[in-house]
């Protein structure tokens, strides 16, 4: 399969609003994700060649499996995509330059080294600097990894305030208060 066969597939299936493509030539089967972004995107999710297909392989198996009719309806390509995207360079270099991974890794070097204190930001430039390759953060795609980093992370802070919130509800307290005075009540009355 030659890429301009790709790129007219993916053409054909973004004007027609369809996110998944799939290029057979009955040896190889490929499938695409169909990214809608200007200019539209592709990214290959599937490369299954059938004449190395080893059937004692599980993971063989399970993505021949993806082909299925089942698969589709379970919705199996979303799922497996989901679970490249989480191993993603892109979304790891994300992870890595989020707050909550540099704070866990100024803990670790101050076990190390307790006496020298090392600030976030020269953690992130030096991770930027000399430690991650610039294409896993810089341009479209890392920029996508970071929002998606950074919404995560909300959502978290956002769950752990509610239920910091529901632990010091004033019906809580108020019920709490209410029965410190009865079990303080009934001991003056034992007395």
């Amino acid at each position: 399969m030659k890429e301009s066969h790709i790129k007219q597939a993916v053409d054909y299936a973004s004007n027609k609003g369809i996110e998944w493509v799939a290029l057979t030539n009955a040896n190889n089967w490929k499938v695409f994700k169909v990214i809608f972004s200007k200019p539209i995107d592709f990214e290959m999710v599937l490369d299954i060649d059938l004449l190395t297909l080893n059937f004692k392989n599980e993971t063989h198996l399970e993505n021949l499996f993806l082909l299925t009719k089942e698969s589709m309806i379970k919705s199996g390509l979303y799922a497996y995509h989901d679970q490249i995207q989480a191993t993603n360079k892109f979304y790891l270099g994300a992870l890595i330059l989020s707050d909550t991974v540099l704070e866990a890794i100024r803990r670790e070097l101050r076990r190390i080294t307790p006496d020298v204190k090392v600030p976030i930001d020269d953690l992130r430039n030096v991770l930027i600097q000399d430690v991650l390759k610039r294409e896993v953060i810089e341009g479209e795609k890392a920029d996508i990894a970071k929002k998606k980093v950074q919404k995560a992370a909300r959502k978290l802070l956002r769950t752990k305030k509610e239920n910091s919130a529901e632990e010091t509800s004033p019906e809580l307290l108020s019920s709490e208060s209410e029965s410190s005075e009865a079990s303080s009540h009934e001991k003056t009355n034992e007395g």
